[in-house]
């Protein structure tokens, strides 16, 4: 019997990458590992859930929906989210970070300290840098101060950033400074909460994290997994959701959350045949699914 396998999402921990399996499985990404998969054919990609709970009628989504959930579910997930503004009583400290992601691309957010870096890796950011720390809605006063004043966005579509990767500047002093820069002009500003404690610009580099350094161009991104569809490469990087792989036709982008939703089985090879899009300018044990 072919063992099929659920991804749950990839998860950045000090280790570096990995995959999330049900049942708890994980699979370590490094880079140069061969990761090859199959959907399962005639499978359905079915939602996720929310908040830790099983869709309850296992609704059908799209395979090109990044979220993976159906209106209900999503419903659900926004009315407990902080980046939603629906959890406005968190009690927990945050902090405010601007952070870069390649030439002009540089965005404010913010984070629960208790997370770390770690929302930073998830969203693929090449570098950034501390603003304050305080309570949520300060932090998001500060956020909003600067989208404002400054016009810095809060988000940037994943396709900016995955357009400029290969081609990012080579030094870490480089690519920190817009970030240094911005940070200067945001504590110069007045206005800011009283209860945000400011703090002094010190860029963290993610260029070896993600193993940037003599990343190819990427020749296309997968657009959507589909039922009897395979997918194979080389490890190659690995940045936010964004899987970097070398194939026999170039090296091809997966967003791993892409992945979720869909029964999937262990593949061979280092071919694709699932639908692809370009990219826009600018014999062991198996103890996983590979």
């Amino acid at each position: 019997m072919v063992r099929t396998w659920v991804c749950e999402g990839l998860r950045w921990d000090r280790g570096g990458p990995v995959l999330q399996w049900g049942g708890g499985r994980r699979t370590a990404l490094d880079r140069g590992k061969r990761v090859a998969f199959g959907v399962v054919d005639g499978g359905v990609r079915s939602c996720v859930g929310a908040r830790g709970n099983a869709c309850p009628v296992r609704a059908p989504v799209s395979g090109r929906s990044t979220g993976v959930r159906c209106e209900e579910c999503g419903r659900l997930d926004r009315a407990h989210s902080v980046a939603a503004d629906t959890l406005a009583d968190d009690p927990r400290p945050y902090r405010v970070y601007l952070a870069w992601f390649g030439p002009g691309l540089v965005k404010v957010g913010i984070t629960a300290e208790e997370r770390g870096s770690r929302r930073l890796l998830e969203q693929g950011a090449v570098c950034f840098s501390w603003l304050g720390t305080g309570p949520l809605m300060a932090a998001r006063r500060t956020e909003e101060l600067l989208r404002a004043a400054l016009g810095v966005p809060d988000r940037i579509p994943y396709g900016g950033k995955r357009a400029v990767r290969s081609a990012l500047p080579g030094t870490g002093a480089e690519r920190a400074a817009e970030v240094e820069l911005l940070h200067a002009r945001a504590r110069a500003l007045p206005g800011w909460p009283d209860s945000l404690a400011p703090a002094p610009c010190r860029p963290v580099d993610h260029a070896d994290a993600f193993g940037l350094a003599g990343l190819p161009p990427a020749v296309a991104e997968v657009a959507e997994l589909v039922a009897g569809g395979t997918v194979g490469g080389r490890l190659l990087a690995a940045a936010g959701p964004d899987l970097h792989l070398g194939t026999g036709a170039g090296v091809v982008v997966l967003d791993t959350r892409l992945m979720r939703g869909w029964p999937l089985v262990a593949a061979d090879g280092t071919e694709i045949s699932v639908p692809t899009r370009g990219i826009k300018t600018s014999a062991i044990a198996q103890d996983g699914l590979f």
